[in-house]
């Protein structure tokens, strides 16, 4: 199956460039080119996108209020963002994974680093970028003010619904593991942990897993670390 790509950035050269790489690949093709966020919205339904490549800064619509647009329209629950920036080190990058966003990646990656951020966030894997470790996962959240659940346990009470196992799971899926890693450290098949991470996700009305990562820092489940 073919990845449809949708481009939003306020940079027609920074586009072109993308769309060659992009185009480039026998799995991927570009469906669209968006200058700001109002028309991402407006392309990713006309255009079928699976994965939209969106810019935090541009003008009128941002990437971050078209993220949450994209994230809340059921229509499009299937499209994943990927979040590009400058700095990895962002504000804004929390407060687009919270909107909803899969993930994000520098503009600085390498073009291999991009063609594989897509094809993650397009199975539903995506986190944050290749070159991003687990300790920074931490600190961008932190930013964001991770809850400690002592303070916060209304935040806390989200996780009531889940079983132990399913606990267990979300704490493998915060530090970034893949099924086959939460497979291999559970002892079990990566078939139960993938029902394990869709239970999860339904009952805790996380789009995928890059909101479950949010949950598990939110609710206290997983605490911030800066080291």
């Amino acid at each position: 199956m073919t990845i449809r790509v949708l481009l939003a950035d306020d940079q027609a050269l920074l586009r072109s460039a993308f769309r060659v790489l992009v185009d480039s690949e026998p799995d991927m093709e570009v469906v669209g080119e968006a200058s700001d966020g109002a028309q991402a919205v407006r392309l990713a339904k006309e255009e079928r996108a699976d994965v939209v490549l969106m810019d935090i800064r541009m003008p009128g619509t941002d990437g971050l209020a078209a993220t949450r647009l994209i994230s809340a329209d059921p229509s499009l629950a299937h499209v994943r963002v990927v979040i590009l920036t400058t700095f990895e080190v962002d504000d804004y990058v929390v407060q687009s994974l919270r909107a909803g966003a899969s993930g994000f990646l520098g503009k600085g990656s390498e073009p291999e680093e991009l063609l594989s951020a897509i094809r993650v966030a397009a199975g539903g894997e995506a986190l944050l970028s290749p070159t991003a470790t687990k300790g920074l996962i931490a600190r961008f959240l932190a930013q964001g003010g991770a809850v400690d659940d002592e303070h916060d346990p209304a935040r806390s009470a989200r996780l009531d619904a889940l079983t132990v196992r399913e606990r267990e799971v979300l704490v493998q899926v915060a530090g970034g593991h893949s099924n086959d890693e939460i497979a291999e450290r559970l002892e079990v098949s990566p078939l139960t942990v993938k029902t394990h991470v869709n239970r999860a996700m339904a009952k805790l009305g996380a789009r995928d897993r890059a909101q479950l990562v949010v949950i598990a820092y939110e609710s206290g489940l997983v605490r911030p670390r800066v080291d």
